[in-house]
């Protein structure tokens, strides 16, 4: 299972691509998606369209997993984040894929073992967990946590439905 994690931002959307075989992750690929800073939004929302096309397109996930949109002080920043959401969320499923959403706190808490973990924690974990990985970022980090997240967490899912279909 090829799973896209992605950690939304209108500056900054972190993505991460791990492969999940059994209860062993690897990972493929991390990045960051740049949108121009002086460009209108609504351009800024199409470069972050196309370049998560580009990443689905390019590495082939199965599924992807979004990480949620936390309410802060300034109403206008909020917004803009739950627009830049709205593309990340509609892109995986325009494409076919299965999109799981997790709060921050049970990312955190799936990776590090607690829902208020700073992000260097996050980062270093992620380097334990997937060898290898630099995830250079901290968004690029937190798109992998968000992946991870889902890997743990669709295999719980599966088990509840197969055992309410029964």
């Amino acid at each position: 299972m090829r799973i896209l994690g992605l950690d939304p931002g209108l500056r900054n959307t972190g993505w991460g691509i791990v492969d999940a075989v059994d209860n062993r992750l690897r990972h493929v690929a991390d990045g960051v998606i740049r949108p121009a800073t002086d460009a209108p939004l609504a351009e800024r929302l199409v470069q972050l369209h196309d370049a998560i096309v580009a990443v689905i397109a390019e590495y082939g996930p199965d599924e992807a997993a979004v990480e949620e949109t936390f309410v802060n002080m300034n109403p206008a920043s909020t917004l803009k984040l739950g627009q830049a959401r709205g593309v990340v969320l509609l892109v995986p499923a325009k494409a076919g894929l299965k999109v799981g959403e997790y709060a921050a706190t049970l990312v955190k808490q799936s990776v590090v073992g607690t829902g208020r973990a700073a992000k260097e924690q996050v980062g270093m974990m992620i380097r334990t967990l997937l060898p290898g990985c630099l995830a250079a970022t901290p968004d690029a980090a937190d798109a992998l946590a968000v992946a991870i997240c889902h890997a743990h967490h669709r295999g719980t899912q599966q088990r509840l439905a197969q055992a309410v279909a029964r």
